[in-house]
């Protein structure tokens, strides 16, 4: 057995297993539900943060041997540091660090561990290069290649560019999972933050056959009167 890595065993002593049991039912762990199998140790993620200050020295080598773990906060404190060395990283390492997460997306496998990085490693690598590496998680059978796909174009969407949001939700409109749903729904929500045309542009088009959760998310920040005319079909 390989040995634990030293941030490992700073996680582990803080490990608190009635936190642990509370945490794996809301991440749905049971049989069956998008987490099964997943193990927790229990730690706030305050914590987990501060160890990835300390952890600011780690290579890339060093993070995928935590990312390999069996506990979701070893996992999320790996996804963490990718993107710490991504963001203070020159053009090489994070071509590295970039390379290694899309190796590893069996390892990033709940919604939280994504969130956390795909905008900010896929996202920012692909900014100015060709997006279709994301059209192909997309397509992927992998729910969590499928989100990242989606949170992905985050990045682009902070920078005013929508394009690629648009033709991935597109591709997505008819997912059969929720947390696809929730993901298209939110990133639709911050494109009308920004450009409620571009976003209702979409919407108008689609809304009649988007998943309700999808629809839901896309227009809560709407007016209350725009927000009732989408859920009762009358726009």
């Amino acid at each position: 057995m390989a040995s634990l890595h030293p941030l490992q065993k700073q996680l582990r002593e803080r490990a608190d297993q009635e936190r642990a049991e509370q945490v794996a039912r809301f991440f749905k762990t049971k049989k069956g539900e998008y987490g099964a199998g997943d193990r927790f140790l229990g730690i706030r993620v305050p914590d987990i943060r501060k160890l990835v200050r300390i952890g600011k020295d780690c290579g890339v080598t060093e993070v995928l041997s935590i990312l390999r773990s069996g506990f979701h906060e070893e996992r999320l404190l790996a996804v963490l540091l990718l993107v710490q060395l991504y963001s203070r990283g020159d053009a090489e390492l994070q071509a590295g660090v970039y390379s290694a997460y899309l190796a590893h997306t069996r390892c990033i496998n709940n919604w939280d561990l994504v969130d956390v990085s795909a905008p900010k490693i896929v996202g920012a690598h692909l900014k100015n290069r060709s997006r279709k590496p994301l059209f192909v998680l997309a397509k992927s059978p992998d729910l969590w290649e499928r989100r990242i796909a989606i949170l992905a174009t985050f990045d682009f969407i902070r920078s005013g560019d929508f394009h690629d949001t648009m033709r991935l939700s597109r591709l997505l409109l008819h997912d059969q999972h929720d947390l696809i749903h929730k993901a298209v729904g939110w990133m639709l929500r911050e494109v009308g933050k920004r450009d409620r045309q571009c976003a209702e542009a979409f919407l108008e088009q689609h809304y009649t056959v988007m998943p309700r959760t999808m629809l839901r998310y896309a227009i809560e920040k709407f007016p209350a009167q725009r927000r009732k005319a989408y859920l009762l079909g009358r726009v």
